[in-house]
């Protein structure tokens, strides 16, 4: 399902700088292009992913032999080339974008898809060679040179440490008149490929491009492999270790899969273990009610005892487990509904949630089934809900997707402000899902405050393209 992402907030963007969703100026480093993992994360991409990342170019419109004369897809050639080789898609389709700009060209040469790889192609060499007919076309160029990357280089370099042309870890060569160490096999095996310094600079700016963004804070990342939940915020991935932990505080429906090299770009902060309104005591005696992440002291086992709690839920905790919680405002007999509660007045049906003396109204049946869904209401008349200050409103969960039926603006929910997706590319690159987004009313909407736009940086200039070396096997 495709949709235009160019609404009201074309006006905004106009006035504003983008926020790219990338890390600032990238420079090279010529010995470390890719790590390792990187490389070799078949998981990295499924094959709707690689359909969604071809809708950049006209790619994506390809149809054509594989190298079994199967007819299929350019996504379906490339992710059965990454299964069988063990190799990520990702790397692979970078090294289509390096060799013949394949990925983001509107309009494709028939050239362009023979040599897609730019496999089996010297510098010198003559595209007429008989001896490298057999690797032409689209399918085969994906194909063997994925094989030649797995069974030649990256097999040499696990046994013995180099590659036919000497490449390898800790092996300094002269590439065009520099001297190169490689410090990875990764690293290694793309100077083999392709022994120019200016080639691999440019796949590691496309990689960056392509494939170093951060998620926004509140986004809830999935790791494919282990199944294990991280919640990023604030540029650092919390784990969530807890089943417990997670119902408690967050909807199921707003997780991402991702690939544990998409992890390991964020530094681990403090784990998410103990899900909401636990009671936790610290080594000083003092007894916490936990709240999103934030600790709430009871002043007193008095009023602990007042506002309904009992001992037996307490936890005794040592104080790093509650060093990650910020202090919240204390706990005192006058403090009414410290775990909060759902009350609707029985005149006009308003949803409102009641917390800390504080009321906070809830301008959509989508937001209260986003923060709320099991939580009961209860029946309150309009006097007793007069007797609460009035609050700022409820938002939609950190994380969310969400936009008006009608609109073509779509946003992502983080730290509270309600960020517009700037394209489809950018939308497809965070793995979402249009599924996902929740669509409900213009007030609920615009009741978060108006934050960046979110833009995946598609905007790259290579100087020239560059081919790959003669393969010195199978001609």
């Amino acid at each position: 399902m495709n949709r235009l992402f160019f609404g009201l907030f074309a006006i905004y963007i106009a006035l504003q700088p983008l926020a790219i969703a990338q890390a600032d100026e990238f420079v090279v480093d010529p010995e470390y292009l890719v790590s390792d993992t990187e490389m070799l994360d078949v998981y990295s991409m499924s094959l709707v992913d690689i359909e969604r990342f071809l809708i950049r170019g006209a790619l994506d419109e390809y149809v054509g032999p594989d190298v079994n004369d199967e007819e299929l897809s350019a996504a379906e050639i490339i992710f059965n080339a990454a299964q069988e080789f063990d190799l990520s898609p990702r790397f692979l389709l970078v090294l289509l974008q390096r060799e013949q700009s394949l990925i983001e060209d509107d309009s494709l040469s028939q050239d362009q898809l023979d040599w897609a790889m730019g496999y089996a192609v010297c510098d010198d060499c003559s595209k007429d060679d008989p001896r490298i007919a057999k690797f032409m076309g689209f399918g085969n160029q994906v194909y063997y040179a994925a094989q030649r990357i797995r069974e030649s280089y990256i097999e040499d370099l696990e046994s013995r440490g180099y590659t036919e042309t000497g490449m390898g870890p800790g092996i300094e060569k002269s590439i065009d008149g520099t001297f190169v160490t490689p410090v990875n096999n990764a690293t290694a095996a793309l100077y083999t490929y392709t022994p120019h310094l200016h080639g691999n600079e440019n796949f590691a700016r496309i990689w960056d491009r392509w494939f170093t963004y951060e998620y926004v804070t509140g986004s809830l990342l999935q790791d494919k492999e282990s199944g294990g939940i991280w919640l990023i915020q604030y540029g650092e991935r919390r784990p969530i270790t807890s089943r417990t932990a997670f119902y408690s505080r967050f909807n199921p429906s707003t997780v991402v899969q991702v690939s544990s090299t998409t992890l390991d770009q964020y530094p681990i902060g403090a784990p998410i273990s103990f899900p909401n309104y636990s009671l936790l005591r610290s080594p000083g005696g003092t007894v916490y009610l936990i709240v999103d992440d934030a600790r709430r002291g009871f002043v007193s086992m008095e009023a602990f005892r007042s506002l309904g709690f009992s001992t037996d839920e307490i936890v005794d905790v040592e104080w790093s487990d509650l060093d990650s919680y910020i202090e919240g405002e204390p706990l005192t007999l006058t403090s009414s509904y410290a775990q909060g509660a759902l009350l609707q007045d029985t005149t006009t049906g308003g949803v409102f949630w009641v917390e800390n003396g504080e009321k906070h109204s809830i301008f959509s049946r989508e937001i209260l089934a986003n923060r709320f869904s099991n939580t009961p209401l209860t029946p309150a008349s309009a006097e007793d809900l007069e007797a609460f200050e009035q609050g700022d409103a409820v938002l939609f969960q950190d994380g969310t997707l969400t936009g008006v039926p009608g609109s073509p603006d779509v946003f992502v929910i983080s730290e509270g402000k309600r960020r517009p997706i700037v394209d489809e590319l950018t939308f497809y690159s965070f793995g979402w899902d249009w599924s996902h987004v929740v669509w409900t009313s213009e007030r609920a909407v615009l009741e978060h405050p108006l934050g960046e736009p979110l833009d995946v940086d598609t905007q790259f200039e290579e100087d020239e393209i560059e081919v790959a070396s003669e393969p010195s096997q199978g001609l």
